[in-house]
């Protein structure tokens, strides 16, 4: 199975020639996949070298002159290094574009900390009126990257991972979607952690959102499970831990309520490893995530 990352080139290079506001900005990172396309549009497809703050600054120009910019490179070097141009050359001049990141948390773990971005959507979520789709299948990634595009003048971020769920779902880039249903409440399951909730919580009584679109957050969706499941609430993040806990109380407020955000943890691991031993050294896993929610919601959990 291909790769979000590997469906990212392809269709974007499809909307470059779909639609002429369509722009795409890169920082030497990508390059080659959009080599044929930047033969056809040599004036949409631009890349700056190895300059981050300029990667946002030229999006953000290209933006207030009527374009589409989508810019890409990893995720540390997207949202984090030039954070100030992301808060001031887009959202201050309220200049509309779609990140599109890869690397994830640690998908490239022999990078090291400079390539991994935990943090990612929580400084995100320091800055107003953003839409953040995190998509846990390759088809998933392609649908909310035409959402993305075709979404008029808005700021989009688009969290692409190497980690994937074995199946896509229906997604429509706003709501969250019901996959199981219990009485002893809720688990919400972001992007690639739904195969692994999933597993977590089979033969516990929960109900299971799938979440793709998690800014703006589907309060309503949060509120109308609770009603039915009980207000015991887990969040299962593939960023950082309690990165959506605050917004989830929120939706929460009217009604008494625990939450615990389960996700990658503040401590940083020093090792390169594996991808697999990361997963395992959050809590991430299957039977982590199966005794942490278990013990949360009160649910027997089998040994």
């Amino acid at each position: 199975m291909d790769t979000m990352r590997d469906r990212f080139a392809p269709v974007v290079s499809r909307l470059l020639d779909e639609d002429p506001r369509v722009a795409v900005v890169l920082a030497e990172i990508g390059v080659d996949g959009f080599a044929e396309a930047a033969r056809r549009h040599p004036d949409r497809v631009v890349n700056v070298g190895i300059r981050e703050q300029l990667l946002v600054g030229a999006a953000a120009g290209l933006a207030l002159t009527g374009m589409r910019p989508v810019v890409h490179t990893f995720a540390s070097f997207l949202v984090e290094r030039p954070f100030e141009q992301v808060k001031l050359d887009l959202g201050h001049q309220d200049a509309g574009a779609v990140l599109v990141s890869a690397a994830a948390s640690f998908d490239w773990p022999a990078g090291g900390y400079t390539h991994m971005a935990p943090g990612d959507v929580a400084l995100l979520d320091t800055l107003d009126g953003w839409t953040v789709h995190v998509p846990g299948h390759p088809d998933e990634a392609e649908t909310l990257l035409r959402h993305a595009v075709a979404a008029g003048d808005d700021k989009v971020y688009v969290r692409l991972s190497l980690q994937s769920n074995g199946r896509a779902l229906p997604v429509d880039g706003q709501r969250f979607r019901t996959v199981r249903e219990g009485r002893s409440g809720v688990v919400v399951a972001v992007g690639p952690m739904l195969d692994t909730v999933l597993a977590a919580t089979e033969g516990l009584d929960v109900t299971v959102l799938y979440a793709t679109t998690v800014r703006p957050f589907d309060g309503e969706a949060l509120r109308r499970a609770a009603r039915a499941a009980g207000t015991d609430v887990v969040l299962v993040e593939p960023y950082l831990a309690g990165t959506s806990t605050a917004t989830a109380n929120d939706a929460l407020s009217e009604v008494p309520h625990r939450v615990l955000g389960l996700g990658v943890g503040r401590r940083e691991l020093r090792r390169y490893g594996q991808v697999e031993e990361h997963v395992a050294a959050h809590g991430l896993d299957a039977r982590s995530l199966r005794e942490r929610i278990g013990g949360f919601v009160g649910a027997a959990v089998p040994a």
